[in-house]
């Protein structure tokens, strides 16, 4: 990510924080329908689980320009990740269900910059649990 685009997901965060209950119901839902089988990795009450959501996005978005705090927390959620039945193709879904909420939330005002400056900011949270998510699969292996 550039500190550009950084510093653009920080201003657009800010401005979507006060609708975060909005951001996860939307992403839930989105999720499950570009994938009905992930359902069952949670609980019927959505409740906490929106609550997660939304503060690991404030953790992350806060800290993309602090990588020294930013990888080892995302590290450690990807490899909680992996106890919970999360595989490597569900980030792709992941992903696509929070850019398709947001283009639903923001509409016209989720410019073409923006939203490539949230893909590169997913595709590095991603990437981060990813890549601990596949060294505790490997050492299990």
């Amino acid at each position: 990510m550039t500190p550009e685009q950084i510093e653009i997901v920080k201003r657009n965060f800010i401005q979507i924080a006060p609708l975060e209950d909005e951001v996860a119901t939307g992403f839930y839902e989105r999720l499950f329908q570009l994938d009905p089988s992930l359902r069952s990795l949670f609980k019927e009450d959505l409740s906490e689980q929106k609550k997660k959501l939304i503060m690991m996005l404030e953790f992350a978005v806060g800290t993309l320009d602090r990588i020294d705090v930013f990888e080892p927390s995302l590290e450690e959620l990807g490899r909680r990740h992996v106890a919970y039945g999360v595989r490597e193709t569900h980030y792709e879904t992941v992903g696509a269900a929070f850019i398709l909420t947001l283009r639903a939330m923001l509409g016209a005002a989720l410019t073409e910059q923006l939203e490539a400056a949230w893909i590169a900011a997913y595709m590095l949270i991603a990437g981060t649990m990813q890549r601990a998510a596949s060294a505790v699969q490997a050492q299990a292996a």
